[in-house]
């Protein structure tokens, strides 16, 4: 199965909206820059029906370096997550 290129997915998205695929391009963009800017602010961005972005904490903790078998110690650092809206795992599974 082949994924769909980004070029292929803004076309696809403004043949099927009847806009012109310069303001699909803008208008993703914005949503891209909108979703970094909310997640930053608010720890959170939802998109109705895929998902949301959220940013958690990860704690520090052990681990084994699998070359030397080594306990290292990994710094706490915080992550982006994207969490899969039930809607959407209903539609594809």
């Amino acid at each position: 199965m082949a994924k769909m290129t980004k070029s292929q997915i803004l076309g696809a998205l403004a043949e099927k909206s009847g806009l012109a695929k310069k303001d699909v391009v803008t208008l993703m963009d914005e949503l891209t820059n909108l979703a970094y800017a909310e997640v930053k602010s608010n720890g959170v961005f939802i998109i109705p029906g895929i998902g949301k972005m959220v940013k958690m904490d990860r704690k520090e903790r052990m681990g084994v370096n699998p070359a030397t078998g080594e306990k290292i110690k990994i710094a706490a650092k915080t992550v982006v997550k994207f969490r899969l809206a039930k809607a959407a795992k209903e539609a594809v599974l």
